[in-house]
This record gives C-alpha cells, structure tokens and sequence, in this order.
C-alpha cells in the first residue's frame, strides 16, 4: 500500500469512526469529521498532508496522487 492510499483509508476510517462515536456518545465526535474534512480540503490546494509525512516516516512508499507530493 503507498502513503496516499493510506492516507485516504485513514481518513475515512476517521470519518466513519467519529460518525458512529457522535451517534453513540456524544456529538462533539463531529468536530473531528470536520478536522479530517478541512484537513483533506486544505491538501487539496496545498499539497501538504500531515498525515502522509507520518505514513511514511513509518514505511509507506510514496504514490501517484493525493499527496504524494509533499
């Protein structure tokens, strides 16, 4: 699996995560929906994606799209 993959299935086991803990438990869980939404906006238009520089500190290999750039 490349780094902008996992950033995409990270992403949205997060969104789904903080869905089902804001059904749940509290819905305070959404700001962390709208974390990880403006988070991919930004890397959208900026090319910086924290959450790859951590994928590939741990090993991912970088890929062609998303953020792979960064």
């Amino acid at each position: 699996m490349t780094s902008d993959r996992a950033v995409l299935a990270f992403a949205g086991f997060m969104i789904l995560l903080s869905l089902l803990l804001a059904v749940y438990v509290s819905q305070n869980w959404l700001w962390l929906t709208a974390f990880v939404g403006a988070n991919l906006f930004q890397s959208a238009f900026t090319g910086f994606c924290p959450a790859e520089k951590i994928f590939r500190k741990l090993g991912f290999k970088p890929g062609n799209g998303g953020c792979s750039t960064c």
